[in-house]
């Protein structure tokens, strides 16, 4: 009785699919790898790399380096800063006041 050795569409299938799936698996493993990344990446500082601490001021988180004591604004909080500044004179408002006349 001779064997046929040639696969049957059954086995093509059956490994395409799991191709396909195996090729699914590591590509959701890479992408969780590089948003862990991205991730731990973010809270550091640009400057020196050390890990950033935020603390709350006038209901805006602000970033800080403990190092190098920089201070790390995330989008669209330096506006809402801005909006309270009229009520402020003091450290923040003449912050605001260097960027404003840029």
């Amino acid at each position: 009785m001779a064997i046929d050795s040639t696969p049957s569409r059954n086995e093509d299938e059956y490994f395409a699919r799991m191709d396909a799936e195996l090729r699914k698996s590591l590509r959701e493993r890479a992408d969780a790898d590089r948003s862990a990344r991205i991730a731990a990446d973010r809270n550091k500082c640009p400057r020196d790399g050390t890990a950033l601490v935020a603390r709350e001021s006038n209901h805006v988180t602000i970033d800080e380096c403990p190092q190098c004591e920089g201070i790390w604004l995330d989008k669209g909080e330096l506006e809402i800063l801005a909006a309270g500044s009229a009520q402020h004179t003091g450290f923040v408002g003449s912050l605001l006041n260097i960027f404003k006349s840029h």
